[in-house]
């Protein structure tokens, strides 16, 4: 199995003057649990090169297993810090693609035209699509036969109350639960910080950073589903 995993690479936060990128236990959980599974891991990002750390994602209160693995594995650091080009990769050559969160890709993946190729490309031809936390934001502008991707889907993603809850509300360019709902999804959700992933066909999603594990390890049931199929 090979997993294309696609990272942001903005790095400012609104005109905060504070920095964002990607949330660190966003990439570490889930790309342990691929390497885990026997899956073939390629990483990607829109400039290439190391993705900017969300600074806020690497406190001492939000360790996890997963991120201290990552800190003591040279090898995972490697294929962080010489990320692919987006631009240059193609979905005929994976299984599934994985879009980690953090706020930085609602600037950058959301609108990016090689992001939404590249999801479109994927969902087509019948293989998965996850995103998880703010990532779910990156499917706001793909369309499949003409509709929003998430148009009838059960979805989840980062809340407007998680959002509330760490201040940023009036920061971001859109509000993930309030722009999948209009755009025709059927959004779930549970309480704050709590694990929660919704599967529905070829798309998953995940609420927040705690449910990017999980995400992972549905995306990896889902192609071992279909392989045995």
């Amino acid at each position: 199995m090979k997993v294309l995993m696609v990272m942001t690479s903005h790095d400012k936060l609104g005109n905060t003057g504070r920095k964002t990128g990607f949330w660190l236990e966003e990439f570490a959980a889930p790309y342990f649990r691929f390497i885990d599974a026997g899956v073939t891991v390629t990483v990607v990002s829109p400039k290439g090169g190391q993705p900017p750390l969300d600074p806020v994602s690497d406190t001492p209160e939000g360790q996890t297993e997963y991120t201290i693995r990552f800190k003591g594995d040279k090898a995972a650091q490697a294929v962080l810090a010489h990320t692919v080009l987006l631009s240059t990769v193609r979905a005929e050559d994976f299984d599934a693609v994985f879009y980690p969160g953090g706020h930085g890709p609602m600037w950058d993946l959301a609108e990016s035209e090689d992001s939404v190729a590249l999801i479109e490309a994927f969902y087509n031809a019948g293989k998965p699509v996850a995103a998880v936390c703010h990532a779910p934001g990156v499917l706001h502008r793909v369309k499949i036969n003409g509709q929003p991707i998430v148009k009838g889907k059960r979805v989840t993603g980062f809340t407007n109350e998680e959002e509330e809850e760490v201040h940023l509300t009036h920061v971001v360019p859109f509000l993930v639960e309030d722009e999948l709902k209009r755009l025709g999804g059927r959004f779930e959700k549970v309480a704050n910080w709590r694990v929660f992933t919704v599967v529905d066909g070829l798309l998953i999603t995940g609420q927040n950073p705690a449910s990017s594990g999980p995400g992972a390890a549905d995306l990896i049931n889902l192609l071992k589903q279909r392989a045995a199929a």
